[in-house]
């Protein structure tokens, strides 16, 4: 599929992965709408979300890239958050083409202590999200003569890891859901792929995986991150929002492949 002139919803686009996908598809010519709860505050996590100013700034960004962009405030996890969103983006970009399911959170810790509301949220926005995301889309996108969905899993979604039962189980799902609904949309001409990111420096990492690495490994959290890295990747280099942006635009063109899960970790996954 040519990007050039496409329209593009990406969830969880205010900073980090999200951010790295929106620019991409924006230099590879499609409009991109990007989506953001802007706010960072939420009781059932222990870091900061994106704000709306990251929301605004990242708007900014697309836009100097000569394509069209427009902020959504929205929560993954409402349906009438999502109707809204596509009505949006008809109504401003005049179609809906790609659909991409950035939005992600973490919480981690033992199962015997992990509190049911935390689980609760990792599984709402991670597997749910993309659901009902799809689900407000699809009508829309059934209009066109192709499209694409790219879901964000993780190498997550591969390989459990003990303290992040919550986090991976929704990775998992997300690969599941991924596959079936390449299915249903076949016929359609609606490809359906995922990728799963690898080791970034998000604020995942750095502010809830580091302070437990560290400790895993007797090195301070500010060498948690490149210590991991160095052990755990063939090619011994962390990955970056800028890869998995890549990635996803060559789902997006690539007019074969549907059902696929792609890993960008540096062969710290090849499962």
């Amino acid at each position: 599929m040519e990007l050039k002139g496409k329209n593009a919803i990406v969830t969880g686009a205010a900073r980090g992965i999200g951010r790295g996908i929106a620019l991409k598809l924006a230099a590879a010519g499609a409009n991109v709408a990007i989506v953001d709860l802007g706010n960072p505050a939420d009781r059932a996590l222990t870091y900061n979300l994106s704000a709306q100013t990251e929301l605004n700034r990242t708007v900014d960004e697309v836009k100097k890239l000569g394509v069209k962009a427009i902020p959504i405030l929205a929560d993954v996890t409402r349906y009438a958050d999502l109707e809204r969103m596509a009505s949006e983006v008809v109504a401003k970009l005049g179609a809906i083409d790609i659909l991409v399911n950035n939005a992600g959170i973490i919480a981690v810790g033992p199962v015997s202590d992990f509190a049911e509301d935390a689980w609760d949220r990792v599984m709402a926005v991670n597997a749910k999200g993309p659901f009902l995301c799809a689900k407000a889309c699809i009508p829309h996108m059934a209009k066109q003569s192709e499209g694409a969905i790219v879901n964000i899993a993780s190498v997550a979604g591969k390989t459990g890891h003990g303290g992040a039962s919550a986090y991976c189980a929704s990775k998992f799902a997300v690969v599941g859901f991924t596959q079936a609904l390449a299915e249903e949309l076949g016929p359609l001409n609606i490809r359906v792929n995922a990728v799963c990111p690898g080791f970034l420096r998000t604020a995942m990492w750095t502010d809830v995986l580091d302070p437990l690495i560290g400790a895993q490994y007797g090195v301070n959290r500010e060498a948690a991150f490149d210590e991991y890295i160095a052990r755990n990747t063939y090619l011994k280099r962390e990955q970056t929002p800028a890869d998995i942006g890549e990635a996803v635009v060559y789902l997006c063109r690539a007019n074969n492949i549907t059902g696929e899960t792609i890993n960008v970790a540096g062969g710290g996954e090849v499962h």
